[in-house]
């Protein structure tokens, strides 16, 4: 009997968005990608989520933050984009049926809406699962 397997494998470890208050940074490059690897009949859906309701600063004494949603993902090739949340996974990717043998590409593109807050690094940690159908 061959059972049913599932990889998310090659997840890209970090990406950058910079810009000024009042501007929107939109990645050039998909800024995240992966590869998923199933041979489950049903497919597959990929996620993601925020670890913390805000971007934090890297600078001692900063107090700012920049709400989650202010961060917003979605699939490359797609025109909706959504905010990732820290209460609940945002839907990035849902396939019916298996993977390519070699595993399926998928990429995210980001852009941010930067608030008015002090001139720093602001960092986030997002969880991205893989789940079979």
């Amino acid at each position: 009997m061959v059972g049913s397997s599932i990889t998310l494998t090659a997840l890209v470890p970090s990406f950058v968005l910079a810009g000024n208050p009042g501007e929107t940074d939109v990645t050039t490059d998909p800024a995240v990608t992966m590869l998923v690897t199933t041979n489950n009949n049903e497919g597959y859906s990929v996620t993601v989520q925020s670890t913390t309701p805000t971007l934090n600063p890297t600078l001692p004494g900063n107090s700012d933050t920049i709400p989650i949603g202010s961060l917003e993902v979605r699939e490359a090739g797609t025109t909706t984009y959504n905010p990732p949340s820290n209460t609940a996974p945002v839907l990035v990717r849902s396939q019916a049926g298996p993977s390519l043998p070699a595993g399926d590409i998928i990429t995210n593109e980001f852009r941010i809406t930067i608030p008015f807050v002090i001139p720093d690094t602001y960092t986030a940690v997002l969880d991205y699962v893989v789940t079979t159908l």
